[in-house]
């Protein structure tokens, strides 16, 4: 099992970035397929950005391409969300996700791990 917390978030205007930071515990954060996920109130939990095992795959949801790139950083146990072009719409709880599946996960239920969330509030 690994632990996760997310950082990062805050207040930004609209065409603005934030970077989140998602670090983890244990010692086989590079074993983990990781996801980010978003919910705003009132909605559900959904998929913004994951990466595979070594990073070798990507994914984005259709309406955050272009605008946030997911990374990570193994030897630092620390996933990376980086947001520009924000836009009020993507004001939202962020929350990491770990998984034991090796291949892009694109479902919360995919996830064994969660972090507790960090609030990303975008103001037109």
């Amino acid at each position: 099992q690994v632990q996760l917390v997310e950082s990062g978030g805050g207040l930004v205007q609209a065409g603005g970035s934030l970077r989140l930071s998602c670090t983890a515990s244990g010692r086989t954060f590079a074993m983990y397929t990781m996801g980010w996920f978003r919910q705003a109130p009132g909605k559900e939990r959904e998929f913004v950005a994951a990466i595979s095992w070594s990073g070798g795959r990507t994914d984005y949801a259709e309406s955050v391409k272009g605008r946030f790139t997911i990374s990570r950083d193994d030897a630092q146990n620390t996933l990376y969300l980086q947001m520009n072009s924000l836009k009020p719409g993507d004001t939202a709880v962020y929350y990491c996700a770990a998984g034991t599946i090796p291949y892009v996960l694109y479902r919360p239920t995919e996830y064994e791990n969660w972090g507790q969330g960090t609030q990303v509030t975008v103001s037109s």
